[in-house]
C-alpha cells in the first residue's frame, strides 16, 4: 500500500484510516480480544508514529513485543523490523507472520543489533525504556548506528508526574510495580554477566530527562511533548473517555511521554 503524503492526509483522516483497516481485519483478528485492548489503547500513539515517520520507508522497533505498531506501518506501506527477547518462535504473537515481519531475538537492552550501520531510515521504541535496569546509552548508541543520517528516531515512555503518579503519591502508593511481587521476590534474567528485571518498571521519566537523553546520545532536533493518553471508542463507549479528556486538558498530567529527533 503506497505512503500517503503528509500533504495529502491529516493527522484525524489517518487515525480513521487505520482503524478501518483494523474493521477489516488487515492489521489483527478482530476476535482476539488482548489485540484489540492493545490497539484501542495505543492507535493514537501508531497514528502520531506514522504520521512522523512519513517517508521513512524501512522501520525498526526496538523492544517490539505484540508487533501492533509494526502490522500498522505494514500496512500503511514500511518495510518493518522487530527486536525483543522472546526467544521462542511459538510464542510470538501472530502478528509477526500475518504480516511477513521480519523478528530477530536480540537483549536490546546491552546487546549489539543485528543490523549493518545506517540500515533504516526510522527507529521506534515505545513503552520500553522504563524496563531496562541499566544505563539507556548503551541501547541509544545502538539505535543511532543503524539509523541512516537525517534518519528519525521515536521514543515513547511513562511520565513520571502524570496525574496517575501523583494521585498514587497523595494516597500513600508507591508509583512502581507490587513491592512484594516485582521487587522483593523478582528473579532476575542473567546475561553476558549482567542481571536484568525486565518485567518490572525500574525507571520512569520526566519530559527534561527523555529530552537529556536523547541529546546525550548524539541526537539532533528533538522534540518531547506530553502524549494524548486516551482510549479510542465509538458509539455509546465514547462517554468512558470522559476522564481521560479531563486530564488531557493538562499536558503534563498525561501518562506518557513521547519524542522524536533525527540522526546529524
Amino acid at each position: 500500500m503506497e505512503i500517503l503524503p503528509t500533504s495529502q492526509i491529516t493527522r484525524r483522516q489517518l487515525l480513521s484510516r487505520v482503524v478501518s483497516l483494523r474493521n477489516a481485519g488487515k492489521i489483527y483478528d478482530p476476535a482476539d480480544s488482548a489485540l484489540d485492548s492493545v490497539f484501542y489503547g495505543s492507535v493514537d500513539r501508531y497514528c502520531e508514529i506514522a504520521f512522523r515517520l512519513h517517508g521513512h520507508k524501512k522501520v525498526l522497533d526496538v523492544g517490539s513485543g505484540t508487533g501492533l505498531l509494526l502490522a500498522v506501518l505494514t500496512n500503511l506501506g514500511h518495510g518493518c523490523c522487530g527486536l525483543d527477547i522472546i526467544n521462542d518462535p511459538a510464542a510470538l504473537p501472530a502478528t509477526y507472520q500475518r504480516h511477513a515481519i521480519e523478528y530477530k531475538y536480540c537483549n536490546v537492552e546491552v546487546e549489539t543489533y543485528p543490523y549493518p550501520d545506517s540500515h533504516f531510515d526510522g527507529v521506534t521504541c515505545c513503552q520500553v525504556l522504563e524496563h531496562f535496569t541499566h544505563s539507556h546509552l548503551s541501547a541509544l548508541a545502538e539505535m543511532k548506528r543503524v539509523l541512516r543520517s537525517g534518519g528519525v528516531i521515536e521514543i515513547d515512555v511513562p511520565n513520571v508526574a502524570s496525574f496517575r503518579n501523583r494521585w498514587r503519591l497523595i494516597r500513600g502508593k508507591n508509583i512502581t510495580w507490587d513491592y512484594r511481587e516485582h521487587y522483593l521476590h523478582a528473579k532476575p534474567m542473567f546475561q553476558r554477566g549482567f542481571s536484568f528485571y525486565p518485567v518490572r518498571h525500574n525507571r520512569e521519566f520526566t519530559r527534561a530527562e527523555l529530552a537529556c537523553l536523547l541529546s546525550e546520545s548524539g541526537f539532533v532536533d528533538i522534540h518531547v511533548e506530553f502524549l494524548r493518553d486516551r482510549n479510542f471508542r465509538t458509539g455509546f463507549k465514547k462517554l468512558l473517555s470522559i476522564g481521560s479528556a479531563a486530564r488531557n486538558l493538562i499536558p503534563s498530567l498525561r501518562k506518557s511521554l513521547i519524542a522524536f529527533a533525527k540522526r546529524p
